[in-house]
């Protein structure tokens, strides 16, 4: 079992920045991929970006130059740092775990899921 804690979410007017952490715990031994999945009201819940056990990063289309994803210098966790915000990136994010990155940012096989942060993006 895992259980997964995002953090960082927040209020931020396009054009800043946020970092958001996904913390792991549990049976951390069996992760392979980590990844950012983000859904808007309305919307489908869409991949936004995945790191993988070797430290590959796949990012979403709509993200690509904007975001990074990282191992945090905390044991178990993974950053994404989201820079150049615009509004149609306000969205609920949620940290999820799997068994392969896919070249859209998402995970395969996904096992488990965070409670998620909500991000904000202001006009």
């Amino acid at each position: 079992q895992v259980q997964l804690v995002e953090s960082g979410g927040g209020l931020v007017q396009s054009g800043g920045s946020l970092r958001l952490s996904c913390l792991a715990s549990g049976s951390t031994s069996n992760i392979r991929a980590t990844a950012w999945f983000r859904q808007a009201p309305g919307k489908e819940r869409e991949g936004v970006s995945c790191i993988n056990s070797i430290g590959s990063t796949y990012y979403a289309d709509s993200v690509k130059g904007r975001f990074t994803i990282s191992r945090d210098n905390a044991k178990n966790t993974v950053s994404l740092q989201m820079n150049s915000l615009k509004p149609e990136d306000t969205a609920t994010y949620y940290c999820a775990t799997g068994q392969f990155c896919t070249v859209g940012g998402g995970t395969a096989g996904r096992n488990f899921w965070g409670q998620g942060t909500r991000v904000t993006v202001s006009s």
